[in-house]
């Protein structure tokens, strides 16, 4: 389903996953994450329904280098020549998707929150057991506006992994926050503001101490990784996701 979310910004949700079109006045687009591998063929679709074609993509910024974001950054990378930006403490992540530190063992989930089950499962289906690495990715620097559509600025905010960067879109008011805070999580399929479960965050208190980057921006629109978006504030976003605390 692609839905325009704010100024020139498109939602692309398959599989619970969210994939972000950012487009300028010059007809060029930016992708933000890409979803998993069988979310590609709908980014054409979405790009076309858009009015643009493959040329037009300018490039891509992953916030993180977690699989159910990076499932089409090889394909990005061969087909379309692009440059990909990540920090580069995920850069291994990137390159061996499968290997990622998290709190908790993820089996005891499904068990613990059956809400996830079907959430998981969709994800298997797109196609996050086969997600290929990517490597050769130009670092996005922490505080640095990227040369891309909607000039994103990078807010460092790890936790969830060593290298996550939310994009802050400041001419748009509008806050991508990746998987530092979403609405939805995958491994609880709890509802509303939140840092995703230790079955897929490398450290918590991390991911919640690093809200307050989130916060600093002063955002009233937020596009998680997960779930929909938040319009009333990223100061009340953060509220919320401290009083969930981690799962």
């Amino acid at each position: 389903m692609l839905t325009e979310v704010a100024d020139r910004v498109h939602r692309l949700e398959h599989a619970y996953v969210n994939v972000y079109l950012v487009a300028d006045d010059d007809g060029r687009v930016l992708v933000v994450d890409t979803g998993l591998p069988a979310t590609w063929d709908l980014l054409g679709h979405a790009l076309r329904e858009l009015g643009h074609r493959p040329s037009d993509v300018a490039g891509v910024v992953l916030t993180h280098a977690h699989f159910d974001h990076t499932g089409s950054a090889a394909r990005a990378r061969s087909r379309l020549g692009v440059p990909i930006w990540l920090h580069e403490d995920d850069a291994e992540i990137a390159a061996h998707p499968y290997r990622y530190a998290h709190e908790n063992v993820r089996a005891l989930y499904p068990l613990r929150y059956p809400a996830a089950v079907r959430i998981l499962a969709s994800m298997a289906a797109a196609g996050a057991l086969r997600v290929p690495g990517v490597r050769g990715l130009r670092h996005a620097e922490p505080g640095a506006t990227l040369p891309v559509p909607g000039s994103p600025r990078v807010v460092f905010s790890p936790g969830h992994t060593a290298g996550h960067c939310a994009l802050h879109l400041p001419e748009r008011d509008v806050l991508l926050t990746g998987d530092a805070l979403v609405t939805l999580d995958p491994y609880t399929g709890t509802r509303g503001p939140q840092i995703i479960a230790g079955a897929a965050t490398a450290d918590s208190a991390q991911a919640l101490a690093s809200l307050d980057r989130l916060v600093e921006t002063g955002a009233t629109t937020l596009l998680p990784g997960h779930g929909n978006p938040w319009t009333e504030g990223v100061g009340t976003a953060v509220e919320r996701a401290r009083e969930v605390g981690p799962h």
